[in-house]
């Protein structure tokens, strides 16, 4: 399972989701649906507009977890 850490990123980088947004050029729904891992897929210009405006890197913002190790590590059943 991939998983997003989109929200720390942004705590970290003291950006907000609407400035985010407004910075990459989509909407805020989008930037919520990315965050929430709600989305089946990301262009990866869009995937490099928010490394720029966060500046840094994919592997900061994208993260593999095993399925097995998915409820140990997220609390959630898969």
């Amino acid at each position: 399972m991939i998983v997003t850490r989109l929200d720390r990123m942004l705590v970290d980088r003291k950006v907000t989701s609407k400035k985010l947004a407004e910075h990459v050029g989509i909407s805020p729904v989008n930037i919520s649906r990315i965050k929430s891992g709600r989305c089946n897929g990301i262009r990866f210009s869009t995937l490099a507009a928010i490394c720029e405006a966060l500046d840094c890197q994919p592997g900061d913002l994208l993260e593999y977890i095993p399925d097995d190790e998915v409820e140990d590590r997220l609390g959630i059943a898969d």
